[in-house]
């Protein structure tokens, strides 16, 4: 893994870090249904996106 790899692995984990907050705070919520399926597509994505980079 080249250096901008490895620097667009550490942004998407603080990314994944903070969806997740975000996640437990609407789950806990729950004024709109359709943020947690969002913040999950969300952390999905950003999940494959680390996969793919670590090839």
């Amino acid at each position: 893994m080249d250096t901008k790899a490895k620097k667009r692995v550490e942004v998407l984990r603080k990314k994944i870090a903070d969806f997740e907050k975000k996640l437990a705070g609407a789950k806990a919520q729950m004024d709109d249904p359709q943020e947690v399926t969002q913040l999950q597509k969300d952390i999905a994505a950003a999940k494959a996106e680390i996969e793919k980079l670590k090839g």
